[in-house]
């Protein structure tokens, strides 16, 4: 049950405001009290399990943050994700190819052997590559097609990667025999141990090259230059992405390349703010139309649209105008609310004051006008 294990902090012996790096020195230290291959009393196996199950937690900023809200309860699996942690063959920690950088740490005890080293000739997909793109608010509103310059390295036309001068140019390794791996044997703090590593000669590929290829002198990538074209669409906000399918880094051992992220940002506008697919803005009225009524137009963000004021509309009031908002990439259409500001003269020839004087006379007539508060002659 998720309430009878202990406190990951507590298992790590640090408190909860600690760093990733006293996160991981605390790890290393209990890792190698307790690692089965090098500890043999009884309990070893499921204190070290615990340690690893506790640092799997913490030393994901994501995971921890879950951990932190809600406990071991935040994982439906026996917490960590479903650690399943055993302990055969390890081997200079070769069960630990799903757990980060845990196969680095053990690397550092047994002078390598991580399974990601063990992968690396293996085919990797290319990483993604994010650009920032700002556009107006009136682009965002209704769509826009935007030329973006991209500046990246992609996969070698020439040797599609290779690094080869031609196919027959690309050999298996000799020092290798084409695993990527080669085992060493090192002096450690705990005796004589033998490890697997990367071949120090084809560098974890397998393969070596004759006669590098002449446009990419062996790195099998090149730098590009371009402009790409990108269609936005209508009813962005900013912090939204659009991805692009390729443009990303090239894949690794013939991997597929990654996706290329547009992020939006969206300038704000002079007339509008937005809140979602809402808009707001102010309009200025004369207080006669404020007192008796009448239609003025207002701006929206498709265009002029006339808007009626209603009779003795006071400073201040808010009228919304239906569907007259954005219409988002998802097809909500917001609305756009109106506040009215009412805009009084600086001053009044005679006969605006004489009629204003016989309005006043009208309403004292009626008596107050506000309750407790009456007006002094």
């Amino acid at each position: 049950m998720a309430d009878q294990k202990r406190d990951y902090y507590e298992v790590l012996g640090v408190n909860k405001t600690a760093t990733q790096d006293e996160i991981k020195s605390a790890y290393r230290k209990l890792a190698k009290k307790y690692h089965p291959d090098l500890n043999k009393s009884p309990d070893a196996p499921a204190k070290f399990k615990e340690a690893t199950e506790a640092y799997e937690v913490l030393s994901d900023e994501n995971k921890r943050k879950q951990y932190d809200q809600f406990g071991h309860a935040a994982f439906d699996n026996n917490g960590a994700n479903g650690f399943q942690g055993g302990f055969n063959g390890f081997g200079g920690a070769g069960g630990f190819e799903d757990f980060g950088d845990l196969g680095d740490i053990f690397s550092s005890f047994f002078g390598g052997g991580s399974a990601r080293g063990r992968r690396s000739n293996m085919p990797r997909r290319g990483a993604d590559r994010t650009v920032q793109v700002k556009i107006s608010f009136d682009q965002a509103v209704k769509g826009a097609q935007v030329d973006i310059p991209l500046s990246y390295v992609d996969t070698c036309p020439d040797c599609h990667g290779s690094g080869a001068q031609n196919p027959n140019d690309v050999e298996t390794c000799k020092t290798c025999g084409g695993r990527g791996r080669v085992r060493m044997r090192r002096q450690t703090l705990f005796g004589m141990m033998e490890s697997e590593e990367e071949c120090p000669n084809c560098h974890g590929t397998g393969k070596t090259i004759k006669h590098k290829c002449d446009h990419c002198h062996g790195s099998g990538r090149v730098q590009v230059n371009e402009t790409i074209t990108v269609n936005i669409p209508h009813g962005v906000d900013t912090g939204n992405k659009i991805r692009i399918s390729g443009k990303g880094e090239p894949g690794i051992n013939g991997g597929p390349t990654g996706d290329l992220i547009i992020q939006i940002h969206v300038a704000p506008s002079q007339t509008f703010v937005r809140k979602e697919a809402d808009v707001y803005i102010n309009a200025p009225i004369s207080y006669t139309d404020a007192l008796l009524g009448g239609t003025i137009t207002v701006p929206t963000v498709t265009g002029d649209c006339d808007l009626v004021i209603p009779p003795c509309t006071n400073p201040g009031t808010i009228l919304k105008m239906a569907g007259k908002g954005i219409t988002t990439p998802n097809g909500k259409i917001g609305n756009q609310y109106v506040t009215i500001n009412v805009k009084f003269p600086k001053s009044l020839n005679s006969e605006q004051k004489e009629l204003i004087k016989k309005l006043d006379d009208i309403e004292s007539s009626k008596g107050t006008l506000f309750g407790l508060f009456r007006k002094k002659k």
